[in-house]
């Protein structure tokens, strides 16, 4: 559905994209996550087509994404700054929206009024709060129907119960069309829950592009006491940190944690237990090899 080849973007001298790799499959919900300034927002723009590429290329549907039309009817994106006309309120923008996406379905506005019941349609839109705001962009979002929905930070300023509806119906969308997100957020807890693919981008590079059961599956924190002192794995096993208090290790492991676990059973520990890292984690460790300090957080 997506994908993104050897894309290369430079303001002045700085280069913001340096050859970034991604793709992301039809039917996917695909979280970006990376650090402040690591090219998140310019991928962003290029995959709406807004920015041109120095080099490489973006391809929806197989086809490039810039100054083409067609593809544009089946992309839409709700950034973290919201656009609406001033004085405008739902109607008027719902208005708006139904001149650039063919597929807007006018029924499903109407069936959607239920789950956004604070929100009066002829209220102007500047007048809301924030997570109101972010409200009518999920609402006219959704009825247009499109392909590919791009998501910057998308439920910030939502309630809880706001925050779980609309992954509901988002997730409902994808399940029925085949709709295909990509997500960018620091909220690594909440994309945990939702996203079934992962992308780590740092230095304008997408580092790591995983499904996230084979990210998880392959790092895992064991915490091991052994009488005979500090545990070893074979080769096959990368340690990537270990620390101890008392005679309990804690080791971050790369390699499959069954094994792992089944080799040091058989120095007779007292104490062994594996434990899976959640994507807070992971991304924490990832980074901690590239620029970031490992933090206290993984042990």
């Amino acid at each position: 559905m997506i994908r993104v080849r050897g894309l290369q973007k430079s303001f002045d001298k700085f280069k913001a994209l340096d050859g970034v790799e991604m793709h992301v499959g039809k039917g996917n919900i695909y979280g970006l996550v990376g650090p402040n300034g690591a090219g998140k927002s310019t991928l962003i723009r290029h995959l709406m087509g807004v920015y041109r590429a120095d080099a490489g290329e973006v391809l929806i549907n197989g086809e490039p994404v810039y100054e083409n039309r067609k593809i544009k009817e089946k992309v839409l994106c709700i950034p973290d700054d919201l656009f609406y006309f001033l004085q405008s309120d739902t109607l008027e923008m719902k208005r708006f929206y139904k001149g650039i996406y063919k597929d807007f379905d006018e029924k499903l506005f109407e069936r959607l009024k239920e789950y956004f019941p604070t929100i009066d349609p002829k209220r102007s839109i500047r007048r809301l709060s924030k997570g109101m705001q972010k409200q009518v962009a999920f609402w006219l979002a959704i009825c247009c129907k499109p392909d590919v929905l791009i998501l910057d930070e998308p439920v910030d300023g939502l309630d809880p119960v706001m925050r779980r509806q609309i992954w509901s119906i988002l997730m409902a969308e994808v399940a029925e069309r085949e709709m295909t997100v990509l997500v960018s957020s620091h909220n690594l807890r909440e994309l945990e829950d939702v996203c079934d693919h992962v992308g780590i981008m740092h230095k304008g590079k997408v580092m790591i592009e995983r499904s996230l059961s084979d990210l998880q599956g392959n790092i895992s924190k064991i915490q091991v006491a052994c009488p005979s002192g500090v545990p070893k794995l074979p080769e096959k096993f990368q340690v990537l940190h270990m620390s101890n208090t008392g005679r309990v290790y804690t080791l971050i492991v790369k390699g499959d944690p069954k094994e792992a676990l089944e080799y040091l059973e058989q120095g007779k520990p007292t104490v062994v237990d594996v434990l899976p890292l959640t994507l807070e984690e992971i991304f924490i460790y990832e980074m901690g090899g590239v620029d970031y300090e490992i933090k206290d957080i993984l042990f």
